[in-house]
């Protein structure tokens, strides 16, 4: 599936200097995915911000599953 995701031109590009790159391509990587998501807040307000936080619930939901059944 890596491999796969790794072949779209722009975004394989970042994830695979983003995983395996150095330290620099991870923080420049993160500050990328930052201001996208500050540009999509410019463009579409307030469901820009919402959104991630509405989906962010469930992900929190199981990983204090996880962490309790270990």
């Amino acid at each position: 599936m890596g491999d796969v995701i790794f072949r779209v031109p722009l975004l394989g590009w970042m994830l695979k200097e983003a995983i395996h790159g150095p330290i620099t391509a991870k923080v420049l990587f993160i500050v990328n995915l930052l201001l996208v998501w500050l540009l999509a807040i410019l463009a579409f307000g307030y469901p820009a911000i919402i959104i991630p936080a509405l989906t962010a619930v469930p992900v929190m939901f199981v990983v204090l599953i996880l962490i309790t059944k270990g």
